[in-house]
């Protein structure tokens, strides 16, 4: 995945996850329990793959710096990425 195709992606999540939060919304007016959770089961999911993509276009960033190819980098697995603490 190139640069281009990883914030293709990064705004097709972001997208997603502004129509949920609206879809939220309005499921919560109406007690629409169900929608609710599966949203925030989605958007949980969004929050993670977001953080993946992010982190990928860093390290991509960080190898072309480097003088390195950035398609070395791999999207790291999410457990990796979600419990990263610097």
């Amino acid at each position: 995945m190139d640069n281009a195709q990883i914030r293709a992606r990064i705004e097709q999540l972001e997208d997603e996850e502004r129509r949920l939060r609206s879809e939220e919304s309005e499921a919560a007016d109406i007690g629409r329990d169900d929608v609710l959770a599966a949203d925030r089961e989605r958007l949980a999911d969004i929050k993670v793959e977001l953080d993946q993509l992010w982190d990928l276009l860093r390290r991509r960033k960080a190898l072309r710096d480097g003088g390195q190819n950035p398609d070395g980098a791999e999207l790291r697995d999410a457990r990796t990425v979600e419990d990263y603490l610097g």
